[in-house]
């Protein structure tokens, strides 16, 4: 759901440093360009040796601030770009680069618009293993943490030395993806851990054949988004292996049993609260935790009946005859199941029947003991994988209609609807 969100209004300022990854910054400007957000870009000299200033000013539309662009009569310079921009993305940052902002060392534009530049910057290493994992690099990178700044981790991959090794710059769509939550982040769902889990349960029959149901798992996508967007701390319990999401904490089952145990065992975790910076108790010297009311959305589309007796190997049509008679027995309730006190509850709802949907989403309501439930009402089996939603948030206290959108957009108003929960 990634591709869904928007980014109108927002300001990007992109820094380009002197190392080979520097043709990835090219996609990411076009990423943050295609999402509607304004982009510039700061350039080292050494940079320029990679990629001409010329290709990031086609693809941004802007000039791109370097030492022979430098101007005190406009807004082209290290001061005033700095404060234009919402956020700070610097890639590639080389080993150089790095440790000379660990020092406060400015001696090229790049490095002089970060020192001045006073809202979060996201770090984005590229550089030899020896030298990404060099001790002053290492404690270089540890400091600057604790000043505003974020690291995305490099990979592990064949470098351009031709050595593999951890040095890589991150993928533009995981930049792109980690910016989000310095783009769109509010106190309520900041730092506040929610559960979410998605995608249709898949009920074994024999190893190559299941039951299961249409459900794409797109709407638990676009939730899983929104929510890291706001600065949620994310769980996701997924049947489906995840196609466009921020980097959040993944878990993947099959089962609706498999669901109801890994959902438990997240919840547990959630409600033990969640570290946000290194303090500690004065008195017993331990973490201090930040205690915020956990969620849980509960949009996956769980099998109501799994196979009484799954086989192993394949069944041969064969030994099973003209008629196959698959009896099957009731899976777990799983919202009915779990211990909800102390949590918010959202369960999700598919109703084909117009007439009776809103009354059967008010019975669930009492009957799972949910804060709310989003319904769906859905015409056919088509009306499954689609981009976009129509969904009505019911509550004890109120109903919300929300019209038709792009799915990500649905799960931002959700999201802004049930803070006063």
């Amino acid at each position: 759901m990634i591709e869904q969100i928007r980014l109108d209004g927002k300001k990007v300022l992109i820094g380009v440093t002197g190392s080979i990854a520097a043709y990835k910054a090219c996609e990411l400007v076009r990423l943050y360009v295609k999402a509607g957000a304004q982009v510039r870009v700061v350039m080292t000299e050494a940079a320029k040796r990679f990629v001409s200033p010329l290709t990031f000013e086609a693809l941004s539309s802007d000039t791109v601030l370097h030492e022979k662009t430098e101007t005190w009569s406009g807004g082209l310079n290290h001061i005033d770009i700095g404060e234009w921009a919402d956020l700070f993305v610097i890639a590639p940052a080389t080993a150089n680069t790095i440790n000379k902002l660990g020092n406060g060392i400015a001696d090229n534009l790049l490095l002089q618009t970060a020192l001045a530049f006073g809202k979060t910057m996201l770090l984005c290493p590229a550089a030899n293993t020896r030298m990404i994992e060099n001790p002053v690099t290492t404690a270089s990178m540890k400091l600057l943490k604790l000043h505003r700044i974020e690291v995305v981790e490099p990979q592990t991959k064949l470098l351009a030395c031709n050595t593999v090794g951890n040095g890589a710059m991150a993928e533009p769509e995981t930049i792109f993806a980690t910016s989000l939550k310095h783009l769109f982040e509010e106190e309520y769902w900041k730092n506040r851990r929610v559960v979410v889990t998605g995608g249709g349960t898949i009920e074994k029959i024999d190893d190559v054949r299941y039951l299961s149901n249409f459900s794409s798992g797109k709407m638990a996508e676009a939730l899983v988004t929104a929510l890291y967007a706001r600065g949620a701390d994310v769980c996701y319990v997924t049947t489906r292996a995840p196609q466009s999401i921020p980097p959040v904490h993944v878990i993947k089952v099959e089962s609706a049993e498999e669901m109801l145990a890994f959902t438990k065992d997240a919840l547990r975790v959630a409600k033990k609260g969640v570290l946000t910076k290194p303090s500690f108790h004065s008195e017993t010297g331990r973490p201090e935790l930040i205690q915020k009311t956990p969620w849980l959305f509960m949009a996956a589309a769980v099998s109501d009946y799994r196979p009484a007796y799954p086989q192993s190997g394949k069944l041969k049509k064969d030994s099973l005859g003209e008629t196959w008679r698959l009896e099957l027995v009731k899976n777990p309730d799983i919202l009915a199941t779990l211990d909800k006190t102390g949590i918010k509850t959202v369960a999700f709802k598919a109703e084909m029947n117009a007439e009776t949907a809103l009354e059967n989403a008010q019975k669930a309501l009492r009957e799972k003991g949910v804060d709310a439930v989003a319904l769906n009402i859905l015409e056919n089996s088509r009306s499954f994988g689609s981009d976009t939603n129509t969904v009505t948030l019911v509550t004890e206290e109120r109903i919300v209609e929300i019209p038709q959108a792009a799915k990500i957009d649905i799960a931002m108003t959700m999201l802004e609807n049930l803070k006063t929960l």
